[in-house]
């Protein structure tokens, strides 16, 4: 069977399939080469990092169409979010109060957050969990790593490694929503010669819990390796094609009791402000694909290298109505007026017409280049990790008018903004682990980051937008391990970062970089039947880049430069067996967030507001898992996440407060080995919010000062959005590995 699935797949009988995890076991060496590749960024037990480590076997069973921040949803201080409600599509992280902007995300050692924006956008990667073999995610600094830097935590995702055996998998699940996915994977084995090829093909469709908040997601994986004794060379495609329909707009606080599941993107009225019906078309349109080169090499016993190349091409748009009424009287936001589109004045009869409704298609055509180097020494004693970097991004915006009722005289497409951003990298860094007694293990880590960043053109509206910043950044990090036994480790540590701002910042005012001191201290503790891991932290940021809880016109989190600010933490997880059956893993995270001397203009007076707690920033955090496993075939797990209230703007006001939640999914697998025809057969059943709570776990939060309905006096006016989350669901599937 082994040797016809060989045969049809180096034919091309098998495109399709492709490799969903990794339960297939691979050799001592290739485990080992792998690690390798991304040895310089991931830590161990004797670094002095708060890290937590997470296989693909471990979310395997939960792993049936959701995106990658909703599979780690129960890590520690981490905190999910979804504009379609049930986590398909537009998906978020947060971690330690840091969004997604402050997580530094690494595939294989190569940046995935995009270079001008900082974030990461998980739906242009759908089903990526069912290619990545393992995930580390380090709290707080961390160890220097690549591309921006980490201001809440790094995520650092390896793929799937070199198998040993080859297989075909099909992995089908449906549920809630209309939700269906489908996954091909394959892999030929590695040959005597050392090759191997693998592959995935997956296709995600979801209605969502919101209102047409639909997903059609597309994505591939194709990977050709060459590994022996020492020597691990990759070539690996992968990517996606995600049209989803826009949710980020979210739902006021009437419309929340009254229709959670309302989505008033795309919303037309007539000229009287009666709805009429949805612009059906109201979505986001993109394509990313990343091609990747891996070269590791073990030189002898003690060094070793790895170079790593990349290019990512992502092209796309978001399309949306404009109806003029809505416009000139609720958003006020002027983009159905010529001024906004750039269209020649318009006379029909005796009328001057200024303003038509329309559809705009708002691009964004990028190519991302990366090379990063690395080497390594280890002795017995020693470690010592260089690292090497360099990026460059180029980003072109432009906006067209796809249709307007009223425009005279313009050309199909025409162009109303278009502007270009380049950004260029490069970081080196050394990190040097030293063993100085028996007991006692230093750690030194020197990051050198040089950043240029450059806009020219116009952004909507038009207006005029340039950018030419140049930024160095040097980034210590130290620490010192004392291991008390072969079971227990305690650690402090101390590290800088520094980062600049993003595009949305420049765009929404004259930012400067963010600072911050992390100081972490911590215990770990390892035995058979428990694992303990207990760190607190002290996070001092100056400048910090903070959210303020409002959104700019494409959903965009907007945020400023704050002065002061601090995060005071305590963390603890654990793995505990309480019976030969049984386990149990909590996690919980306690904190304060805070502004010092925090500044806000209300009803037209400035005024200090003293320390007021920061936005999205909890201060518990709580996650369970109780597992039972009665045999080697089964496993039932019952996970429970709880989350603090928590404000979503930075002046502690009732407005902006999201309530505390709790929720509680229920997981099961079962998994089998027939006589015939198949390796292994695996069903799995996850009920999301098993409890049915009615819940939101996001939201954005604006005020504007009203200066014209009292003559001569200025009213702050608060206003807030929520982002409701889907009551009970459930999603089925079944796993035929051949």
């Amino acid at each position: 069977m082994k040797t016809v699935i060989r045969f049809l797949v180096l034919f091309g009988a098998l495109p399709t399939l492709v490799a969903q995890n990794t339960a297939i076991q691979d050799s001592v060496a290739t485990v080992s080469l792998e690690e390798v590749k991304v040895s310089g960024l991931r830590v161990n037990e004797d670094t002095p990092v708060a890290f937590t480590n997470l296989t693909q076997e471990e979310i395997a069973s939960r792993n049936l169409g959701q995106d990658i921040p909703i599979l780690l949803n129960y890590l520690p201080a981490v905190v999910t979010t979804s504009d379609a409600g049930n986590g398909i599509g537009y998906t978020g992280i947060r971690v330690r109060g840091g969004d997604a902007r402050s997580v530094n995300v690494t595939i294989n050692g190569i940046p995935y957050n995009d270079a001008e924006s900082q974030g990461t956008f998980w739906v242009d990667l759908p089903d990526f969990a069912s290619s990545v073999s393992s995930f580390q995610l380090q709290r707080g600094v961390g160890t220097s790593t690549n591309g921006n830097a980490a201001f809440g935590a790094s995520l650092n995702l390896l793929t799937q490694a070199v198998a040993s055996e080859s297989y075909a998998r099909w992995s089908q699940s449906g549920g809630s929503f209309n939700t269906l996915k489908n996954t091909l994977q394959f892999s030929t084995g590695q040959f005597a010669n050392g090759f191997e090829i693998s592959g995935r093909l997956g296709k995600i469709v979801s209605d969502g819990y919101v209102d047409r908040a639909s997903a059609n997601l597309k994505s591939f994986f194709l990977q050709a390796a060459y590994q022996d004794e020492n020597t691990l060379i990759k070539l690996l495609g992968f990517g996606g094609h995600e049209i989803t329909y826009q949710s980020y707009w979210g739902v006021d606080a009437t419309t929340l009791e009254s229709n959670r599941t309302y989505n008033p993107t795309g919303e037309i009225y007539s000229n009287s402000g009666e709805l009429t019906g949805f612009y059906d078309n109201q979505v986001d349109n993109y394509q990313q694909d990343h091609y990747q080169f891996h070269w590791t090499q073990q030189l002898n016993p003690n060094w070793d290298f790895s170079l790593g190349l990349n290019y990512t091409y992502g092209r796309g748009y978001y399309e949306e109505y404009y109806d003029q009424w809505e416009d000139e009287n609720i958003t006020f936001g002027g983009d159905t007026s010529f001024a906004y589109l750039q269209l020649p004045s318009l006379t029909i009869g005796d009328s001057q017409i200024t303003a038509t409704e329309n559809v705009q298609r708002k691009w964004l055509d990028n190519d991302y280049y990366v090379a990063n180097l690395g080497l390594n020494f280890q002795k017995e004693k020693t470690t010592l990790n260089l690292g090497a970097f360099y990026s460059q991004y180029i980003g072109d915006h432009f906006g067209e008018l796809l249709w307007a009722q009223q425009a005279g005289e313009v050309l199909p497409k025409h162009r109303f903004y278009e502007n270009t951003g380049t950004k260029i990298e490069s970081s080196i860094f050394a990190k040097w682990t030293q063993a100085l007694s028996d007991q006692w293990i230093g750690y030194l880590d020197l990051q050198l980051r040089n950043v240029n960043y450059e806009v020219a053109g116009q952004v909507a509206g038009p207006s005029s937008f340039t950018v030419d910043d140049r930024f160095s950044f040097f980034n210590p990090k130290a620490g010192i391990t004392y291991k008390a036994s072969e079971n227990q480790r305690f650690f402090f540590s101390y590290a800088r970062a520094q980062r600049e701002p993003n595009r949305t910042d420049y765009e929404n005012g004259n930012p400067v970089p963010e600072k911050l001191n992390d100081f972490e201290l911590g215990w770990r503790y390892n035995q058979p039947k428990l694992r303990l891991q207990v760190n607190a932290y002290w996070m001092a940021y100056k400048d910090q880049l903070a959210l303020t809880g409002a959104l700019d016109e494409v959903g965009s989190p907007i945020r400023e430069n704050i002065g002061n600010s601090r995060r005071i933490g305590f963390e603890m997880e654990a793995k505990v067996q309480l019976a030969p059956q049984w386990f149990w893993q909590p996690n919980l995270a306690l904190s304060r967030n805070e502004n010092l001397d925090y500044f806000f203009q209300r009803d037209g007076q400035l005024s200090n507001l003293g320390t007021t707690k920061l936005a999205y920033s909890p201060s518990v955090i709580a996650g369970n898992a109780l597992v039972i496993v009665p045999n080697t075939n089964f496993q039932l797990a019952l996970l429970s996440k709880y989350i603090s209230a928590q404000y979503m703007g930075n002046i502690d006001s009732k407005t902006s407060e999201l309530p505390a939640y709790f929720v509680s999914d229920l997981n099961a697998s079962y998994r089998w080995t027939p006589n015939k025809w198949f390796q292994e057969v695996q069903l799995s059943l996850l009920v999301n919010n098993l409890f049915n709570e009615q819940y939101v776990s996001n939201g954005y939060f604006y005020t504007y000062d009203d200066t014209w309905s009292n003559a001569g006096e200025t009213t702050t006016i608060e206003g807030a959005g929520y982002y409701p989350q889907a009551g009970t669901n459930f999603l089925i599937g079944m796993t035929l590995t051949f």
